[in-house]
């Protein structure tokens, strides 16, 4: 359940730097002639853009969508954003909005697609953060329920299509005159599961009853990095502790939490050394929680929900060089376990038990230098699957 918050957080703060044009703009530096959308991101505070989405995910195919990026400012917000980029080149976080709304969806070849509305907001000169989003839609993808038990099933999947629908919100609170930050939040979704196909184990196709998640929990936050977008030196750590109960509107009982943490130190003026570390449980007394309730390994080159279990786990280390000041390459690597479902009783050691790899390449490329926002693509490779991604930052 955490994963969806914390991409939906990026988008956000992201969309943040996205702006329709109404007048001629630059897409040029005037510094080195490359090209840049730096001028356009900073001149821009109003209206929307509709942006494509590219979906390179394996485990549900190639897809396209759009993202509609709608930005809310006060006249004084924007005059004080066409000062700070006259006067800044690299202004970066001060010109992110303090307000974005996004909405849209998308499809990949599979059947899969969904629709989103998401807000972001902070107050008080960023002590106060809120962000929500609600979404609904279909997803078909391989589940695999014995990925971490080991033995003759554990590479039998069952091809399932989810339907449904769902949202969260959080609140958080900056502890004063610190980088960390307190709050709240809430998760609410309500499903129904169908086996699509014939698998090993089960003939014919099968629909569950509808099941509804509902949770409410806390979240801590500490922020070190010296970029949002692109960190090359700093550190951060995420918790979050979800408890889902009938009490609330939740068909199951059980909880959910997560600990996660990136760091990023410079060994010489253009190569940065990165590692990740991501932790989840989710723990309960009861069977039959939907599919997607549980955590995965989340890896690049191993597609998503692939192995899940009880407990999860994934560790990366990636060399960043920035060899031109537009262009950096990157190699990166991680190993991640998981426990197996329906293995809360037996602890999170067994995670450790059978753990696989991934590893790959990729390259950015700097695309709005007042911003620092590096873009590009990344190939990942596994025992069992390879893919490539386009994306926004380092990748971790």
């Amino acid at each position: 359940m955490c994963k969806p918050i914390r991409q939906l957080s990026y988008l956000l703060a992201l969309s943040g730097s996205v702006f329709n044009t109404a007048h001629a703009v630059s897409f040029t530096d005037p510094v080195d002639g490359m090209f840049d959308m730096g001028e356009y991101l900073a001149e821009n505070a109003y209206g929307f853009l509709p942006i494509p989405v590219i979906i390179t995910e394996p485990a549900v195919g190639y897809g396209f969508g759009v993202i509609g990026m709608f930005l809310h400012e006060t006249e004084e917000q924007k005059e004080k954003r066409r000062k700070l980029a006259m006067e800044s080149i690299d202004g970066g976080a001060q010109l992110i909005p303090p307000a974005v709304t996004v909405a849209g969806g998308a499809a990949t070849e599979n059947g899969t697609w969904f629709a989103l509305l998401g807000h972001r907001r902070v107050w008080k000169q960023d002590s106060i953060r809120y962000m929500g989003g609600m979404g609904l839609g279909s997803v078909t993808m391989d589940y695999y329920p014995f990925s971490g038990n080991g033995g003759q099933f554990q590479d039998i999947g069952f091809e399932l299509e989810t339907e449904g629908f769902g949202g969260m919100q959080k609140l958080q609170f900056r502890v004063p005159e610190t980088k960390l930050f307190l709050g709240i939040q809430q998760f609410y979704s309500n499903s129904e599961v169908t086996v699509k196909k014939d698998s090993g184990l089960i003939t014919g196709s099968y629909t569950f009853d509808k099941t509804r998640a509902s949770g409410l929990g806390l979240n801590l936050e500490y922020d070190a990095k010296n970029s949002f977008f692109y960190p090359t030196e700093g550190w951060d750590f995420i918790a979050e502790y979800l408890w889902y109960r009938k009490g609330i509107g939740s068909d199951n009982d059980y909880e959910t939490f997560l600990a996660s943490s990136t760091a990023y130190v410079p060994i010489s003026k253009n190569w940065t050394l990165a590692f990740a570390v991501e932790y989840n449980s989710l723990t309960t007394d009861e069977t039959g929680l939907p599919p997607l309730a549980y955590p995965d390994i989340s890896l690049r080159g191993i597609p998503v929900n692939r192995y899940q279990g009880n407990y999860t786990s994934s560790y990366q280390t990636q060399v960043m060089w920035q060899f031109t000041p537009r262009w950096s390459v990157s190699v990166f690597g991680g190993v991640g376990g998981n426990s197996g479902i329906g293995e809360s009783n037996e602890g999170a050691s067994s995670m450790f038990d059978d753990m696989v790899w991934a590893y790959g390449t990729g390259f950015r490329y700097l695309v709005a230098r007042r911003y620092g926002v590096h873009m590009g693509v990344d190939l990942g490779f596994s025992e069992e699957d390879s893919a490539f991604y386009i994306t926004v930052g380092t990748g971790l």
